[in-house]
């Protein structure tokens, strides 16, 4: 498990600094984005990476890594809109987007040492095109949560969810790499 906690923040890491650099070039301009907006951006994302592992031709020089950090970023965005709310003007510094961004990734990786110690760590026996398959069955879950303005009778909330899209997403990254 040692390995995987590793592995996590390295993952992390990447998908940190681009955040981070991103909020350099354009602010927290993404805070407009309502809930629904985020979803479909990583549904695109996620959308795309199953195109990839279907299709032998590549059109855009872009591979499922890249994807994966935007599930990763769009995912932690998305819970930062859950606790703060959706704004009509950015108003996060990047010290600030920073810090919130830091806070959920804590959370989130909790959950994938709680979750990994329950169940083994299966999740390193199973295949990348798993992973991306879960991704977008969780985001058909969001899809239909939000459509149901958020209730829900049994299920797990929104956030539990990009939890979920998080951990399959740095999942299938440290497969990637380690390929």
């Amino acid at each position: 498990m040692q390995d995987t906690s590793k592995q996590y923040d390295a993952v992390i890491e990447t998908c940190r600094n681009l955040f981070i650099n991103k909020m350099s070039d354009y602010g927290s301009a993404w805070r407009i984005l309502r809930l629904p907006s985020l979803t479909d951006q990583i549904f695109i994302k996620a959308q795309r990476i199953r195109s990839l592992q279907q299709n032998d031709v590549r059109k855009v020089d872009e591979g499922e890594q890249s994807e994966f950090i935007g599930i990763i970023n769009y995912s932690l965005m998305a819970l930062i809109q859950l606790e703060k709310g959706v704004v009509e003007q950015p108003d996060l510094s990047t010290e600030e987007a920073t810090i919130l961004y830091d806070e959920k990734v804590a959370i989130t990786k909790q959950l994938m040492l709680d979750k990994n110690h329950d169940y083994g760590e299966a999740w390193r026996d199973m295949r990348v095109s798993s992973l991306t398959d879960l991704i977008l069955q969780k985001l058909l879950r969001v899809k239909q949560i939000e459509d149901n303005a958020g209730k829900t009778i049994v299920s797990e909330g929104i956030d539990a969810n990009y939890q979920d899209m998080i951990n399959y997403a740095i999942f299938a990254m440290i497969h990637l790499t380690e390929k």
